[in-house]
């Protein structure tokens, strides 16, 4: 097995929306109506660029408008070898590590076109360092918190995800390749907290790990 400090973290970071099952609960009746009729068939994928990458310990500016970002806190699989049509039970075997993440974007409700504007601003994607579960770490029925400046604001499971990491990783290998070093995030789950100019945010995944980093002001260029 690869050590933490020798695994690829240098490929893109991929994020898979409406992977929540309260999420795709809440929004059913958005999905029945047009342009589509239905809910998604295929995981909803997007692109964190590079720009947004930032370390634990970021400090991460957001605009004074709306002066507010969601905090989608994940955890994302780090792909140790090319994965292409991946049967689930052997997915994992394409997982050299894991990383917490706190996947930022400025709040918006719109899932029918691609969300850059609020997403993919500098720094809104800081990531831990690659990790490696302790022993009795379950990634299917992994708890996962959120504390805004010492105090609990989130809580969630991953044992409500409609595509668990495997199946994910399955169902995305079949329309496309995961390289070495690409990063695939199990996406946000339903009620993400929000974060504020100067708010000390810190993700805790117990047996895995934790990320922190704050929140500041965008400087005006």
């Amino acid at each position: 097995m690869q050590t933490p400090h020798s695994i690829r973290r240098d490929g893109t970071v991929y994020g898979a929306l409406l992977n929540d099952r309260a999420t795709l609960e809440r929004l059913a009746p958005q999905f029945d109506g047009a342009p589509y009729k239905a809910a998604p068939k295929a995981p909803v994928l997007y692109i964190k660029s590079r720009n947004t990458y930032a370390a634990d310990g970021a400090v991460v500016e957001i605009p004074a408008d709306p002066g507010v970002v969601r905090i989608d806190a994940t955890i994302g699989l780090v792909i140790g070898r090319p994965a292409r049509q991946v049967p689930a039970a052997q997915a994992m075997s394409h997982v050299a590590g894991l990383v917490i993440v706190s996947d930022l974007t400025l709040p918006h409700e719109n899932y029918y076109r691609p969300a850059v504007v609020q997403r993919n601003r500098d720094g809104f994607c800081p990531m831990s360092e690659v990790l490696q579960g302790q022993p009795g770490f379950d990634l299917d029925q992994a708890a996962l918190g959120v504390r805004v400046n010492g105090q609990q604001a989130y809580e969630r499971s991953f044992a409500t995800l409609l595509r668990p990491a495997a199946q994910l990783i399955a169902d995305v290998t079949e329309f496309m390749t995961l390289a070495e070093g690409d990063v695939l995030l199990l996406g946000p789950g339903e009620g993400s907290p929000v974060g504020r100019a100067g708010d000390r945010v810190t993700i805790t995944v117990p047996r895995l790990g934790e990320l922190s980093h704050s929140l500041a002001e965008e400087k005006q260029a």
